[in-house]
This record gives structure tokens, C-alpha cells and sequence, in this order.
């Protein structure tokens, strides 16, 4: 299935969902930190998520719960740059195990991971919003009830495509 993301609305099947984008808007030329959305396609990878928050999640993409020392590495002189990681953890990497609720569930993506560029962007997610649509620090953000909407349509070949 391909889904597409053009002026913060995703359509896929018969369905148009607002979604929030990165606080500098889409570009073709991303950057580590630029607040930018990558234009492009973003292929669907794995679900992580909450299971102290969410119940009864129907998807066929790899599902991993999330846990209080999980993260995402986001520096890149590490080794490990745009890798899920374990904290303590020497270098700079976001958690994932928030006490907000936008990544009560993420779907991770394939920007930026083979092979993985120094300084190109890490941490492209598909995530929860909040709930006034804040800009996101580069991902692509949808309510939680359409994430458990969109779950059960997408598998490991589900593209979006960013316009």
C-alpha cells in the first residue's frame, strides 16, 4: 500500500488524516537537526510501542515494546547513528519511553539506515501527535485513534511518499 503525505494530510485507501510535519516544513535535502520533514518515500518498518498503554493493537509489521532504557541514537560521530540503543549510552540519542504520549506508538522508517549518512537525518518516525498537531522535530505525526487505523492496513511493503 502506498500512502501519501501532501499539505499535512495523509491519504491512503479512502481515508485523509491531518498529520503534523516537521517546525521547518519538507525538504529534498535533509539534515541532522534541521526540523525538516525528508521529502521522498519512506518505506514502513517496525512498530515499537507502550504496552502499558496500548492493548489489542492489530498490525503485521515486527511489533517491539518499549522500554524504560530504549532510545534512538541522533549523533552522528556514534557508531551506532540512527540505531535503536539501550541506555546509559555514551553518545546523544533521544528516548523513546516518554511520559507524553507521542510515542506511546512510532513506526520506524528506512530514512537515512542503508547505508546510514553522517549528518543526514535520524529518527524519522511515524508517531502520535499531540493534540494540537505541534510540529514535529522532522517526523510525521497522526492521532493515536488513526495510528490504530493505519495499523491495519500497513505491512513491511508500505511505502509513503512525501511530496
Amino acid at each position: 500500500m502506498h500512502i501519501k503525505l501532501i499539505n499535512k494530510i495523509l491519504y491512503f485507501d479512502k481515508y485523509k488524516i491531518k498529520c503534523a510535519v516537521g517546525k521547518r516544513g519538507i525538504t529534498a535535502k535533509k539534515r541532522e537537526g534541521d526540523e525538516k520533514t525528508p521529502k521522498g518515500l519512506l518505506t514502513l518498518k517496525k512498530v515499537y510501542y507502550r504496552k502499558d498503554r496500548v492493548k489489542n493493537m492489530v498490525c503485521s509489521l515486527k511489533k517491539i515494546s518499549i522500554n524504560k532504557r530504549m532510545g534512538w541514537c541522533d549523533d552522528s560521530l556514534s557508531k551506532k547513528y540512527n540505531k535503536i540503543i539501550t541506555f546509559p549510552f555514551t553518545h546523544k540519542a533521544e528516548r523513546l519511553y516518554l511520559k507524553r504520549n507521542i510515542y506511546d506508538i512510532l513506526i520506524s522508517t528506512n530514512y537515512n539506515d542503508k547505508p546510514t549518512i553522517k549528518y543526514k537525518g535520524s529518527a524519522i518516525f511515524l508517531h502520535i501527535a499531540t493534540k494540537r498537531y505541534q510540529a514535529t522535530k522532522g517526523c510525521i505525526a497522526i492521532s493515536k485513534n488513526h495510528m490504530r487505523k493505519l495499523l491495519k492496513y500497513v505491512n513491511n511493503k508500505t511505502v509513503i511518499k512525501v511530496f
